[in-house]
């Protein structure tokens, strides 16, 4: 056996192959744009006036059909772009929105915010939750409300619902939706949010709103969770005056914030401050304009672009006249400031702001990057994808009856054959609540005319009497109610009238649970 060869003969190994080191542009961000999106946006704000900077903060509203208006408010204050709000949808002959046209005047706004030479285009926003909340009616898929998917309890079905959405949306040049609604409702104490929540229960809530958003992603549509520190827990409502929330921080943290945390570990772009003044925050300050508040959303990890509910609401221009609000929660921490009052008041105040100190010219900086990062982002993956794979309107309308399908909850009554052998009788409701009712029975073989009394009760109804009682939105009338059988809608769409004649009928049974207690019957309540 020859010696082992000595240190200097024994040849030299050959290094390791080095793997390539990772391009530092491609690293996520955590919330959906890449380092890449940063740079590109920093270097172009950095090369911004102040006046382009506070434009790139606002997200105005405007009256009337006619855009021409906000694209020249657009292209002159440099704004991030524009929401749609109901009245400025343009409706054809038959009264209903007009595609086409509010394509158009999607186009125009968007090109409004490429005016200026900022390598991104703006914003264009809407709401368009389902159920209540909806700017866009038919011919666009009518959704139930965002409480049927608690009741649902499906996770796949809540993504399917927010990509089929966003796919009619995008189409029609739509790139926000602010939705999907993370609050927690605490039942008919809560005024606001009601059927707007997903459920009762954080984490189920938490789940559905992180598939929602998904899925809106999926179809090029930006999502919104919205309204942290929580809106479904407080008891007066926004719109009008400033909810009061008195719950502690550990509090908030076992329910209210639980989506919100959620949300933030799944990495969504954006989360709207709601105007609720949290004393274990900052005492009578509205949380879209409380530095504390974006502290603590900050300090869940989220990275994203925080925007303020509507500052014309009753909450913040009682408080904060004339452009106040728009500095104050600047400086708070907001990075998009919707629907001020007097836009080109709030931008002046922002500008005026900056040079007098009380917002500091980083914050703004800051605030402007983060809002072009997203919009650089959403510009690279749309531009990569290509032509979007939108869907025509109304095209989703069997993901909607779906979803009504799976919802339906019998709180009280047979959960298996006939409830309503024969015929049944129609009150309440709207005219519409009871055409829907009879167009389903008569394709089902139900007789309108004879039989027991099915008594519907909308948004806001009192409690019913009657042998058959059926609440088309939040449920909470129903703990009221004399009538025997109880069921649960959570829409009124044609679909959800639908599924409700298949149960009465037991051509279907009601898989729905409960998402809220309702009166005795505990969250979770339901047929077998």
């Amino acid at each position: 056996m020859s010696a082992p060869p000595s240190e200097s003969e024994r040849p030299t190994p050959a290094p390791p192959s080095a793997s390539p080191s990772p391009d530092p542009k491609l690293s996520p961000l955590g919330w959906g744009p890449e380092q890449q999106d940063h740079d590109v946006a920093a270097a172009a704000v950095a090369a911004m006036t102040v006046e382009e900077k506070a434009g790139q903060v606002l997200l105005p509203a405007y009256a009337g059909t006619d855009p021409a208006g906000q694209a020249a408010t657009i292209e002159r204050l440099h704004l991030a772009g524009s929401i749609i709000m109901g009245d400025n949808i343009p409706l054809g002959a038959n009264g209903q929105a007009d595609p086409a046209a509010m394509t158009a005047v999607n186009q125009r706004l968007s090109q409004a915010t490429g005016a200026d030479g900022r390598p991104w285009r703006g914003l264009i926003a809407v709401d368009q939750e389902g159920g209540i909340v909806a700017r866009l009616g038919a011919p666009l898929t009518e959704w139930p409300t965002p409480l049927s998917y608690g009741a649902a309890g499906k996770a796949p079905l809540a993504k399917d619902a927010g990509r089929a959405m966003a796919s009619e949306l995008a189409p029609l040049g739509f790139n926000l939706d602010f939705a999907p609604d993370a609050d927690v409702t605490i039942g008919p104490a809560d005024p606001t949010i009601g059927a707007r929540s997903l459920s009762g229960n954080p984490d189920q809530a938490g789940q559905l709103a992180v598939e929602l958003a998904r899925g809106m992603q999926e179809a090029g549509v930006l999502p919104v969770l919205k309204h942290f520190p929580g809106h479904g827990s407080v008891t007066v409502d926004s719109h009008q005056s400033l909810p009061v929330q008195p719950a502690s921080v550990a509090d908030l943290e076992a329910r209210d914030w639980k989506p919100f945390h959620a949300a933030v570990a799944a990495g969504v772009p954006m989360v709207m401050t709601g105007h609720i003044a949290v004393p274990a925050l900052e005492p009578g300050v509205p949380a879209s304009l409380s530095a504390p508040t974006y502290a603590a959303l900050r300090g869940m990890g989220f990275k994203g672009v925080a925007v303020t509910d509507a500052l014309n609401m009753g909450a913040v221009q009682k408080q904060y006249p004339g452009g106040s609000a728009a500095p104050a929660a600047l400086a708070a921490g907001a990075d998009l400031l919707l629907m001020p009052a007097d836009v080109a008041q709030a931008h002046a105040a922002i500008v005026a702001a900056v040079a007098a100190g009380t917002v500091p010219a980083a914050r703004l900086d800051e605030a402007a990057t983060r809002v072009a990062t997203m919009l650089t982002w959403r510009g690279r993956t749309a531009a990569a994808a290509g032509a979007p794979q939108g869907a025509a309107p109304g095209s989703s309308g069997d993901t909607s009856a779906r979803v009504s399908a799976a919802a339906v909850t019998v709180l009280s009554g047979p959960c298996a054959g006939p409830i309503a052998a024969g015929g049944v009788r129609i009150a309440g409701g709207s005219d519409q609540d009871r055409a829907r009712f009879a167009a389903a029975a008569a394709k089902a073989g139900l007789s309108i005319g004879q039989g027991p009394l099915v008594t519907l009760v909308g948004y806001g109804g009192r409690p019913a009497g009657g042998d058959i009682a059926v609440t088309l939105d939040a449920p909470w009338p129903l703990a009221g109610s004399s009538a025997p059988v109880k069921i649960a809608l959570y829409g009124r769409t044609a679909g959800a009238f639908d599924a409700l004649v298949a149960v009465l009928t037991g051509k279907a049974t009601a898989p729905g649970k409960l998402p809220a207690a309702v009166g005795s019957f505990p969250a979770g309540t339901g047929c077998p």
